[in-house]
Formats: structure tokens, sequence, C-alpha cells
């Protein structure tokens, strides 16, 4: 065993970019590669994790909260209201079925009532961190069963901490119903707490925080970490915590630029999460536990899905929808070890369970991970047997990305004139800024507007710019408009846009076409052509300056309406 921490994260490291080197190789998903290093690095190979388990742990936790943070930004009120009814009842369905077909499986096998009870439930959880990553890699996340599905494991979320509330009371000094009693008072006050952040506080800092990209970041990660500490004092966990300190920057104008600046950190530490979660399972006594932990394996692949799909189309959703939604919670949850340890520490299980379910996470992980990575090409597979059935008679439709004709990239000198004509010419626009006060201006006129920054390929690619006519960048940095540019020439549909790009020295020119530019604008070209063509065809009189001096008052006067306009 190394003892050196940092030589220990290094050596873990390697051996992880190793294995996702060979999955990268043979086209496997790279959730699989990090569970593989770190049963590798864990103490049925190497025993590369045991000495300093207390900042690994942490350090894995630092990924769960990030992770679950950059969710709740995904969310709002109005996103609650239109999935919340669905989702609690997907979740409570599920969570009953699933619970109570799993106990009797155990009892089938002969398991005692007291360990059949705690091994259904903790089969009863799936994964919400897996989930979570496996659909943003797919970028599935704000499809329709991607939405609905991290509602279930909202509602699963939820259930699991009543359950361990419940469980914890019992060895305590309260009563169940003194707990339940505290239990809503603390979501009563979740509830007001949340409300007053994202409608009074959170508004008035961001528009100051935001003015610097630096600061932004710094007081995200602060506010993540803050929010979830304050939350686990009233009883939460610290990953509801996190969920809700999203969920409070959800609404604001600058939650793309703040998810794309969080995510590089978040999947540095997912990643150790899941190297720890590997080095976790256990396989000591595989062979005694081979028979329980494939049977409850199969059932978890197979029923689990099959519980979610009736479910989902009892609700009217589409087979395409219920299949996908399905198949994405066919594994259960790292929640299923606390609840383990918990009935052990009460005295509830003294065999065997534990393996058990460490066999069954290790199994449902790995072929949950390929299941949700090619869940396309498995429904597809799954088509005919569907037609058996008939005409599918459920349609739903998927919430698409606004399209606009044109994007245009900085507001302040030129774009604002270039937003004139566009408006004029009934052309539908977006205008990207990364001034909060151009954004607050373009909000109160009704114009689409999005706070980021242009070299930020992450942010980048959360917009639908590829699908555009046209792209117009009046931003002065090069280097801002090199990575915007290349990043829309790398994809198909971007090569077809025509990108208008600016420049304020010829030097990058070349650089500029040699990127993918359809026009470079040249400013002091473009004025020294304006001027040329007064000076040859207008008469060098007091008139002319004079008028001319007029209409660039006009447009400076219009330029200040448009400013101050509310």
């Amino acid at each position: 065993m190394i003892d050196n921490i940092f030589l220990q994260i290094g050596v873990l490291l390697g051996i992880t970019v190793t294995v996702a080197f060979l999955m990268r190789m043979l086209r496997q998903p790279l959730m699989t590669a990090y569970l593989i290093a770190g049963i590798v690095a864990g103490p049925f190979v190497l025993n590369l994790v045991q000495g300093d388990t207390e900042v690994f742990h942490a350090l894995s936790q630092f990924g769960v909260i990030l992770l679950l943070f950059v969710v709740g930004l995904s969310l709002n009120f109005d996103h609650i209201k239109r999935i919340g009814k669905v989702a609690l009842t997907v979740g409570l369905t599920q969570v009953m079925f699933t619970a109570a077909i799993g106990y009797g499986i155990l009892r089938s096998l002969n398991y005692e009532a007291s360990s059949a009870m705690y091994l259904a439930l903790a089969l009863t959880f799936s994964s919400t961190i897996i989930i979570v990553k496996l659909l943003t890699d797919k970028k599935d996340l704000q499809s329709v069963y991607g939405r609905y599905t991290i509602g279930v494991m909202i509602v699963q979320d939820i259930l699991a901490l009543l359950i361990m509330i419940v469980l914890t009371s019992l060895s305590g000094d309260m009563t169940i119903g003194e707990t339940i009693v505290d239990l809503i008072f603390n979501i009563v006050l979740l509830i007001a707490f949340v409300i007053v952040l994202a409608r009074y506080v959170v508004p008035k800092i961001m528009d100051r925080v935001a003015e610097s990209s630096e600061f932004l970041f710094l007081f995200t990660v602060a506010w993540c970490f803050g929010v979830a500490s304050i939350l686990t004092l009233l009883g939460f966990s610290i990953e509801v915590g996190a969920l809700i300190a999203g969920l409070t920057l959800g609404s604001s104008p600058y939650q793309s630029e703040i998810s794309s600046r969080v995510k590089p950190l978040r999947d540095f530490f997912i990643v150790i999460f899941f190297i720890i979660l590997g080095s976790e399972l256990s396989l000591a006594q595989l062979p005694l536990v081979v028979v329980p932990g494939l049977t409850l394996s199969a059932f978890i692949l197979f029923g689990n899905p099959f519980i979610l799909y009736r479910t989902f189309r009892a609700l009217k959703f589409t087979r395409r929808n219920s299949f996908l939604s399905g198949v994405t919670a066919a594994q259960v949850s790292e929640f299923g070890f606390v609840l383990l340890f918990t009935g052990q520490q009460l005295g509830y299980i003294h065999g065997q369970e534990v393996e058990v379910f460490t066999l069954v996470a290790l199994v449902t992980i790995i072929l949950s991970s390929y299941a949700i990575t090619y869940n396309e090409q498995l429904y597809k597979m799954m088509i005919p047997f569907f037609d058996m059935f008939g005409k599918d008679k459920y349609r739903q439709r998927e919430d698409k990305a606004q399209k606009y004709d044109v994007w245009v990239f900085g507001y302040h000198r030129i774009g604002w004139k270039i937003c004139e004509a566009l408006a004029e010419k009934g052309k539908s626009f977006a205008v990207v800024d990364y001034n909060p006060a151009a954004i607050a201006k373009l909000k109160q006129r009704g114009i689409p507007a999005f706070f980021g920054d242009a070299s930020d390929v992450e942010f980048l690619s959360q917009l639908p710019i590829e699908k555009a006519k046209m792209i117009i960048s009046t931003l002065p940095e090069v280097d801002d408009q090199l990575t915007c540019i290349k990043h829309l020439r790398s994809t198909p549909e971007g090569k077809k846009v025509h990108i208008i790009a600016n420049l304020y020295h010829i030097d990058a020119l070349k650089e500029m076409y040699d990127a993918g530019a359809s026009y470079v604008m040249m400013p002091h070209l473009v004025g020294g052509t304006w001027l040329s063509d007064i000076l040859k065809n207008e008469s060098w009189s007091k008139r002319t300056f004079s008028h001319l001096q007029k209409e660039q008052k006009e447009e400076m006067k219009m330029r200040y309406t448009l400013d101050m306009h509310k």
C-alpha cells in the first residue's frame, strides 16, 4: 500500500486513464472504466485506497454535491410543476412494487423477514448519480424521458430520506410520531427557504456577481456548498442540499454560464466518486452470494424496467419514452449500502446481505451503464415485439430548443444596430453577451438573450447555434471568435452556417478564414469605405456635414432611448 496521498491519487488516476483508454478503444462506456479502475485499486487487487479513506471519501463527496447541484440548475419552479404529479405517481408506484416483489423473492430464498425487508428496501432505489452522469454524457437530460426519469429519482431520494429518518428514530430518543412532526416542520421551513432565496436574494446579487467570470465561479461554488451545509443543519442530506442549492439558481439568466463553469470541476470529482465506489465493491465472499446476487440482479435489470414501463404507459407516455425511462433506472443506488449498514447497527440483519447487495450493485451498475448508453439501439431491437400489440396510440412531443435564424455575439457597440436591422427584416434572432447590463436591457426589450462566454465550449454546446442560418460576431477578441468558429465548424450542421466575424487588426485575418469564417468584418475598412463614398458622392459643404452630424445624433438618440427603455 502507498502511504503518500498525492502518490496514491497519481497512481489511481494513472490506472483510471489506462483502463479508460482501453474502454474508449473498445467503444465501451467510461463508467465501466471508472468502476473497473476502482476494483483494481481496491482491497481485492492493489489495495491503494485503504490508508486515507476519509480523504478519498471527501473528494468523492465533492463530486456528488457538484453533480446534484448542476441537476438542480437545470430545474426551475415551472419545470417542477410540469413533471411533479407524474414523477410522484411513478416514483411511489415503482418503490412499492419493487420493494414488495423483492421481499417476496428474498423470502423464497429463505431469508429472514427483517433481512428480506432491509435488502428489499435497498434494492428499491436507483442511483441518481449514475443516471444523471450518463444522461448528461448522452445529452438526454432535457429530453422527455430524461426529465421525467430525473423527477422519479428525486422522488426516490426524498423517500429514501424519509425511510432513513424513520429507521434512525427507532434507535433514538424520539418516537416515530415526533420524528414525522419534526420532518414536516423541516419541509415547510425548506420550502420557505427556497422561495426566499430564489425570489428575493438571488436576483439582487447575481447581476453584480456576474460582472466577473472568476467571481461568478467562486460565488457559485461557495453558494453550492454553503446552501447545502445550511440544509444539513435542518436534517436534510447533503445531496438534497446540493440539489436545492442548484434549484435556487435555476431561474437565473446566468444559469447556462454557471453550469458550464462548474461542469469541469464536477467531472473531475465525480470520477473520483466512481473509482471509490468500485474500490468498495468487495468480492471476497463471491462464491457464497452468487445465487441470490444474480437472482436479484436479474430482477433489477428486467423487473424494475418493466414496472416503470407499465406505470408510464398507464399515464399515457409513448412506448419509446416509457421503455427508455425503464431501462435508465435498472441499477441499485449507493443509498442501499447506507441502509444496510444502518440495519446492521440496529441489529436487524446479521448475515451476508451487504455482500449480496455488493454483487447486485456491481452487476447492475456495469450492465445498466451499457443499457443507458445504447438505449436507443435496444428500443429499435424491441420495436418488432411492440408492434405485435398494435400501433402506439399515445403521442408526445419533445421539447426542442428554440431555433433562431441569426445569433448575434456582442451587443454593445455594433450589435445593437445589427439587431435593429434584423428586427426590421422580420428575422428571428438571439443575442449572446457577457455583460449583465446588456442582458438586462435585452430582456426588458423582449429580445432573447443568453449570458455566457463565447470562448467557453461547454456553454456553446448548450446553445442550438448550429441550427441557425447565420452567426454574426461583433466581439473584439480574436481568440474568443476562433474558439466559437472552430466549435461550430466541428459539427455537421454547423458547417452550413454563414459566419460573419469581426476583426480590428489584419494580422489574424488569414487565421479567421482558415478557421471557417464566411466573411470577416473590419470596422476601420468599413468606416473608410463609408467616408470615401461621402467624399466622392457628396459636396464638400457645410450643409453636407451638418446633415451627417444630424443623422449621427439621431442614431445616438435612438440608441440612448433603447438603452433607457424599460
